[in-house]
């Protein structure tokens, strides 16, 4: 049910959006070439010129003139006449009816819109005008002046479905902004005087169509921070510092509203965790606040540092949609590196290891060639181990191994972004994967995946009765979530870790033991109704031979799973089930060996009155017993 005060907000963006499209907005007013607010092209090029990246980015600009695009997992070849709203892949297009008109989520009918928005981001413009302002070489300014041009001719202002979404509209904005900055100076006179008008009517779209209420999540951030980008690098737009005070005040409230204490995002996934911090940042750069933001930022960085552990390496919890807001280009998991030497560079914090090189994807740009005076230490002081309350995260760590529990509640509202993982953890042992989240591989493609992939099964957890934590329904909402607590946590020698969910009238509780250096140990119990009832642990792998690492108190099958290691794309994964039938309660216990040489074992698992103990090779491990627990599934 929706509020009256909603349904006003969305009648009054309606009407002002069929005023828009009725009189499009004109400019009658100069521009100015330069952006001081962004480090200048030759600033950036003197400090680019000749690195790795810039050799990265010229190879990449040489496709793109081609017009091969890399999206998500795709390299999609569109010939010669790009079609700026067909699906290449699936082969639909949709017409240039006025945008709320199109049915973008009608997969039958409009295809997959996630690709076609993707190449409409325009980022692979920006792209170009990177490679561009570090070679010279004026080809790449005319593709990207030939590109706008005819990107312009084929989605008149407020039709089609490049104008659907608000958040594709910001993305494209920021893209453009950039094209602007660093090649505006060449653009022929008459493409400028276009790009200028089109920016602006982006902003008078955003301004009347910011995702208060249809999705007030980075959607609604991204929105806001391309409004405010828009309001103060064109000061001579019409309504330009309403634009910036609007966008500013929106960025403010998402921080607060959207950022917990501990430094997570309320979506419950790592990725969008990058996401958000990234426009957090950008905002930052153009908007100059105070220490209560900045210290927000410190939060975030805090987490996302932690989330990667040594290997800097980001754990894929959560959904992964592909998308990055400034160069998505190159391995995913690899992302947060740019995003951490950025948040290191602007916030001080000398200390924070990384590599200079990830100064180069989107530090220098931002802040300019300053930054690479901010000297990126190698190492570090070892990783501890800690827990994000407010996620409901455990991070695990000793040496080069790191565990990351996900113990927390499902995303804020519809938990659109979360899986069905609760419980659920990933490992790794440096650089090298052990236990892996399964990814997210498609959103509306095809619903049997969408829900494959953001399933119990998909994880390393606990599947009661054949269903999932919660109930999908639809591509970005569930229904039914589970109760989620924390009952323990102490870190030290052996970090400990109690948690439980609760759903359908059946609750896992999980025990993990973390004995440093490198045996993790796991304790599942679960209770339910009367009646005889199917439980499956499953265990999803980095490798096959990975199982040898992996022991249980009862018999394990190996099936054929999948992994998606960037939206699009998925490759076999070896999973192990472990299943019971019968009554509850029922335990069931796991041990991983992270160390550099496991041998194969079998858990024997022995109760006494305080305790029970799993016998692992010569050790024994020791777990509090809990009275409402009384039966040990059979080896």
């Amino acid at each position: 049910m929706r509020s009256p005060s909603e349904l006003l907000y969305r009648a009054r963006q309606e009407a002002s959006n069929l005023l828009l499209l009725a009189a499009p907005p004109h400019l009658e007013v100069d521009v100015p070439i330069e952006l001081p607010l962004l480090p200048s092209a030759a600033t950036v090029a003197g400090a680019l010129g000749g690195t790795s990246f810039a050799a990265e980015v010229e190879i990449l600009a040489g496709d793109l003139l081609e017009h091969r695009f890399p999206l998500l997992s795709l390299t999609v070849n569109a010939g010669p006449r790009i079609a700026w709203r067909r699906d290449v892949v699936h082969g639909r297009e949709t017409d240039t009816r006025y945008f709320r008109r199109v049915p973008y989520l009608d997969f039958a009918r409009a295809g997959d819109h996630k690709i076609i928005w993707e190449l409409n981001r325009h980022q692979h413009l920006v792209a170009l005008a990177q490679a561009f302002t570090l070679t010279g070489r004026s080809e790449f300014a005319k593709e990207i002046f030939r590109q706008m041009e005819s990107w312009m001719a084929a989605n008149p202002f407020l039709r089609g479905i490049n104008w659907a979404s608000a958040l594709e509209v910001a993305f494209r904005a920021l893209s453009w902004i950039w094209v602007w900055h660093l090649t505006a100076g060449c653009m022929p006179p008459t493409c400028r005087a276009r790009v200028a008008l089109e920016l602006y009517r982006h902003g008078c779209y955003l301004e009347r169509n910011l995702s208060v209420y249809f999705s007030p999540n980075t959607h609604l951030l991204g929105e806001a921070v391309a409004l405010h980008a828009l309001g103060v690098l064109f000061p001579a737009f019409p309504g330009a510092r309403r634009w910036a005070e609007t966008g500013a005040r929106v960025v403010r409230e998402q921080l607060a509203r959207q950022v917990r204490p501990d430094g997570s995002h309320f979506e419950q996934s790592a990725y969008y965790h990058v996401y958000a911090l990234d426009f957090f940042l950008f905002h930052a750069v153009l908007a100059r606040p105070g220490g209560e933001y900045t210290a927000r930022l410190e939060t975030m960085a805090g987490y996302l540092r932690a989330l990667m552990g040594p290997a800097r390496a980001l754990p894929l919890v959560g959904d992964d949609d592909g998308g990055r807001l400034f160069h998505p280009y190159g391995e995913r998991v690899w992302f947060g590196r740019a995003t951490l030497a950025t948040c290191a560079a602007l916030l001080g914090r000398s200390e924070w290891p990384g590599e200079p090189e990830d100064l180069h994807v989107q530090a220098v740009w931002w802040l300019g060639d300053g930054v690479l005076r901010h000297k990126v230490p190698l190492s570090a002081p070892p990783f501890s181990s800690r827990l994000f309350a407010d996620a409901g995260v455990a991070v695990m760590a000793d040496g080069p191994n790191h565990v990351v529990v996900k113990a927390g509640p499902f995303g804020e509202g519809s938990g659109g972004h979360s899986h069905s993982d609760v419980l659920s953890l990933v490992a790794r042992r440096g650089p090298r994967e052990i236990l892996i989240d399964s990814g997210t591989f498609t959103y509306v493609a095809d619903m049997g995946e969408r829900n494959a992939f953001r399933g119990t099964a998909a994880h390393n957890a606990v599947r009661i009765a054949g269903r999932d934590q919660a109930v999908p329904a639809g591509p970005f909402r569930w229904t039914e979530k589970p109760q989620t607590a924390i009952h323990e946590w102490a870190p030290g020698s052996c970090d400990v870790l109690e948690a439980e969910c609760s759903y359908g009238g059946f609750t896992h509780r999980r025990r993990v033991l973390f004995l440093k250096p490198d045996v993790v140990a796991t304790l599942d119990e679960i209770l339910g109704p009367a009646g005889e009832w199917d439980v499956e642990q499953f265990w999803h792998l980095a490798t096959p031979e990975d199982a040898v690492r992996l022991a249980f108190n009862a018999a394990a099958e190996t099936l054929a799973g999948w992994r998606s290691r960037v939206f699009g794309a998925k490759e076999a994964a070896t999973v192990l089930r472990v299943p019971y039938r019968g009554t509850l309660p029922v335990r069931m216990a796991a041990v991983l060996d992270l160390g550099e040489a496991p041998e194969p074992a079998v858990i024997h698992v022995r109760e006494e009155d305080e305790a029970i103990l799993l016998g692992w090779h010569d050790r024994q491990i020791r777990f509090p017993r809990h009275t409402t627990i009384g039966r040990t599934s059979p080896p």
